[in-house]
């Protein structure tokens, strides 16, 4: 009997310490990890936060995750989501290039309204030339034209570099234009004729 005890005693032991040592062997996923977080601040550099944003943060909550798995010595769990921390970070900088070639050309585009806005009012310009009532209407839009046809030609030249910020200033710009235009175009309307009295 006391040899069965011994035996179990013994069988206890080894399936305990099998079990530290297999637990205890476990390693943090270092190289993954670190293959994840330079992924991340490579995406971070090409400036995937502003092109790809939502790629980007679902890479930046994939390593937090990843890291509170370590922080738990889950690290099984925390290789595999370093893993797919990776991809993502891969995805965002792959998509970079695309979301930039898509911003460049609706900012193109805004760039060409932009000019012709700035045409017609120049156009609104010289045909009230003439009229005296709208002097100083045709004396503000000239002063703001030179303004804006100087920015205009930073705005195009920060569009090769700068693409995304380029386009968000070409978009206040017509706006502003088109404002303009309107106020343009109210002035040139014929005053309503006065009711007629029965």
């Amino acid at each position: 009997m006391m040899n069965r005890r011994n035996l179990y005693i013994v069988l206890i032991t080894m399936v305990v310490l099998s079990f530290t040592l297999f637990t205890g062997c476990a390693k943090p996923p270092t190289e993954e990890m670190t293959k994840a977080e330079k992924a991340l601040e490579e995406a971070k550099q090409k400036e995937a936060p502003a092109y790809v944003p939502d790629l980007f943060k679902n890479a930046e909550e994939s390593l937090k995750k990843a890291k509170d798995y370590i922080t738990n010595k889950k690290y099984k769990e925390a290789k595999q989501v370093a893993i797919e921390t990776e991809t993502l970070a891969r995805q965002a900088i792959a998509g970079i290039e695309t979301a930039k070639a898509k911003i460049k050309a609706e900012a193109e585009q805004v760039a060409q309204d932009v000019q012709k806005g700035i045409d017609d009012l120049k156009a609104f310009a010289a045909g009230v030339e003439k009229k005296k009532a709208l002097a100083a209407a045709r004396e503000e839009v000239k002063g703001i034209l030179a303004k804006w046809e100087a920015d205009f030609a930073s705005i195009k030249e920060k569009l090769q570099s700068k693409t995304k910020e380029a386009g968000e200033e070409l978009k206040a710009m017509k706006e502003q234009i088109d404002k303009k235009k309107e106020e343009a175009a109210a002035l040139l309307a014929p005053a309503p004729a006065p009711a007629k009295k029965k």
